[in-house]
Parts: C-alpha cells; sequence; structure tokens
C-alpha cells in the first residue's frame, strides 16, 4: 500500500504567536531573542526574512540587516503550550505522529481515525483547525514518503499546501534546486554547486560509489532522495540520542584562522538544529578528522544543559585541546548528546540564554 505522509510546519511559528498576542506586532518586522549587543535570534517573522534575518543570527547583525527590527523576549512556556494544542489536533486523525520539534511534525495517515481516503482533505482540515483553534497559520506537504512530504510544505509559504503525488516525484525531484533539498545545508550545497550539481538531475547523475566519497555515509542518502526514495517509517516513539552537523571540507584546511572560522560556521548550524528540534543536552563534542582520514573526538560535560553561549564556549575549549599544527583538517564536527529529557525534547528551549554571553568572535 502506498503511504500517505503529511509533514505540517508552522508558519514563523515563535514570531507568530507574538504576532497574535500582540496586535501592535502585526505586519511589522519581529524577532524573539535578545536585542542586546550580544543577544541572539530564536525566530523571525516574515516581515524581518525578506531582510535576511533569520535564526541564530547574532541580534547586532540582524539589527543591521533591518534597521526597524522589533525584538520580543522569548516565552517558551507559550511556544509549548501552543505547541501541544497542534499536537492534540494531529492525534485526531493519528497516531502515527513524529514531532520533529516545537513547529513541525510528520503525520501517516494511510490509516486514519476519520477513515478519510484522500490525505490532501486531511491535510486541508488540520490546517483549518489550527487557524481556528490557534488563530496561526501552517504550511502541509503531502506526499508519499517523508522527503517529499518535508520539501512540498516549504513550497507556497505561508499557509501554503502542496502535493507530490507518485508519478509526479521524478520530474518533481530532477528539476528541484539543489538548496530545496531537506538534509542539504547550505554549506553542502556550495560544494555541489562547485561540482556541477544544481538540480535533482544532477545529484541524479552521480554514481552511488561517489557520492560516498564525497560525502560520506550522507551520499547513500543524497543517492536515494534523488530518486525519490525514503522508506522511513513515521516513528511516533522516536527518541533522539545526539544531535550534531559536521562539515567534510573540499579543500583541507591548514591554517587556524581558516579552522577556527569554520568551526564557528559548524557551531551556528548546530545552533540552528537545536532549536528547532529543543533538545536539551549536557555533553558536546568535538569531532576531527585529519587529511590522513585520521579521527579523534574531544568531549566536555556539564551539570546543566548547555545554552548557545556555553556551546560557543565549549567549542573553543575543544579545540584548544586539539594540535592543529601538524596536519590539514579533512572534516569538523560538533555533537550535543546527554539529552535530559529525552521524551520532553521541547524543555531545552526554557533554558536558552539570550543574554550577554553569546560572542561570536571568531
Amino acid at each position: 500500500m502506498t503511504r500517505k505522509i503529511i509533514h505540517i510546519d508552522m508558519d514563523a511559528f515563535f514570531a507568530s504567536v507574538e504576532q497574535r498576542d500582540n496586535p501592535e506586532l502585526q505586519g511589522k518586522p519581529v524577532a524573539v531573542g535578545g536585542e542586546r549587543q550580544r543577544g541572539v535570534v530564536a525566530a523571525a517573522s516574515y516581515e524581518a526574512r525578506i531582510y535576511g534575518v533569520r535564526s541564530a543570527m547574532p541580534s547586532v547583525t540582524a539589527q543591521k540587516k533591518c534597521p526597524d527590527l522589533i525584538f520580543v523576549k522569548p516565552r517558551f512556556s507559550v511556544y509549548k503550550e501552543v505547541s501541544r494544542q497542534i499536537r492534540d489536533i494531529f492525534l485526531d486523525y493519528t497516531d502515527l505522529v513524529e514531532p520533529l520539534s516545537l513547529d513541525e511534525a510528520f503525520l501517516d495517515v494511510t490509516q486514519n481515525k476519520k477513515n478519510q481516503l484522500v490525505a490532501t482533505d486531511i491535510a486541508m482540515e488540520i490546517k483549518a483547525r489550527i487557524r481556528e483553534e490557534t488563530q496561526l497559520t501552517a504550511s502541509a506537504g503531502v506526499s508519499f514518503n517523508k522527503f517529499l512530504a518535508k520539501v512540498a510544505s516549504d513550497f507556497n509559504k505561508p499557509d501554503g499546501l502542496y502535493v507530490i503525488k507518485p508519478h509526479q516525484a521524478e520530474n518533481f525531484v530532477k528539476n528541484l534546486p539543489i538548496e530545496k533539498f531537506f538534509g542539504i545545508g547550505r554549506v553542502t550545497a556550495e560544494k555541489m554547486h562547485q561540482l556541477g550539481i544544481h538540480k535533482g538531475l544532477d545529484l541524479w547523475g552521480f554514481p552511488l560509489q561517489e557520492l560516498v566519497r564525497l560525502f560520506g555515509k550522507a551520499g547513500g542518502y543524497y543517492y536515494t532522495i534523488a530518486r525519490g526514495i525514503d522508506d522511513r517509517p513515521v516513528n511516533p516513539n522516536r527518541i533522539r540520542k545526539s544531535l550534531g552537523t559536521e562539515h567534510t571540507f573540499e579543500h583541507d584546511l591548514f591554517t587556524l584562522q581558516d579552522i577556527l572560522f569554520s568551526l564557528k560556521k559548524v557551531e551556528d548550524e548546530l545552533l540552528e538544529r537545536i532549536q528547532r528540534s529543543g533538545a536539551q543536552g549536557r555533553t558536546l563534542t568535538l569531532k576531527v578528522k585529519f587529511e590522513d582520514f585520521e579521527q579523534i573526538t574531544r568531549s566536555k560535560s556539564l551539570p546543566l544543559a548547555y545554552t548557545p553561549s556555553t556551546i560557543h564556549t565549549a567549542s573553543l575549549e575543544l579545540a584548544g585541546q586539539v594540535d592543529f599544527r601538524k596536519r590539514g583538517i579533512r572534516l569538523l564536527g560538533l555533537t550535543l548528546s546527554n539529552f535530559d529529557n529525552p521524551d520532553e525534547l521541547d524543555a531545552w528551549q526554557l533554558e536558552i540564554d539570550f543574554g550577554d554571553e553569546f560572542t561570536p568572535k571568531y
């Protein structure tokens, strides 16, 4: 049986909640986070995104991009409560709900509690109920696997609905810009551009072995999604054990300046993933792979959960434990683990420090 998967993604969730609760903010560029010199943006409204403001961006940078930006202090207890309201709506249709963060989730509605045959009708009904019960908008993607549903939800935002049927998948993926692929970040997209990969069709032309050589284990994932294949089930009991990101460089890094600059990019990407997932971890691990493929790790654990400021400090400390002078660096990675509440990942959001200690100085 062909699966019917819906991906629901709330539109600018934190910022939209603030605009809903304060009518004076509606239609204005809003950033949730700290406005002080060393603050960081947790979320940005669509009006702010027009200027290039995004989550995990230093507040001082966001203010330069958008001089009229309005900063609002985060209220994570409110966001959690609204997220629970939305999850309750999902559970009226299926128990196969896999939350990815406070503001997005996969739903498998192949067999559903409403006995509805058309997944698109369910997505439309869910969107309508979210609007009615929370006064917020959501975008939905509908397809036969998680990858395509996730990508589809990003089309026609905000308040969008996009459907990719099985017979449409091949052409859709082949014409999809590589930046739109779920699982391909900015740095990887830049590397792919240098390899002549700009659309799914370009990625489709690379053999599996070549993609693995270029991108490691992720190469196997890129090979399958280029063909619209994703057999992962929607897992309502998924417990994340770690959250990380790593970059493999096209050219080995030799200077300390290049290494620290690249590490900062890895750190920023990790912070963005943490923000979206709500992970609350107490162990940070630095992974380094040298030009000769030797790999080492350095870890640091804290009694309390990491915050953006402590992740920044710890990544520097871990880097200080590595001798970068002898060999070039092929890969850098950072991973957060040792989660305090794996069943309640969104609890981490209550601990985020958006104040004066966040100092991206590389």
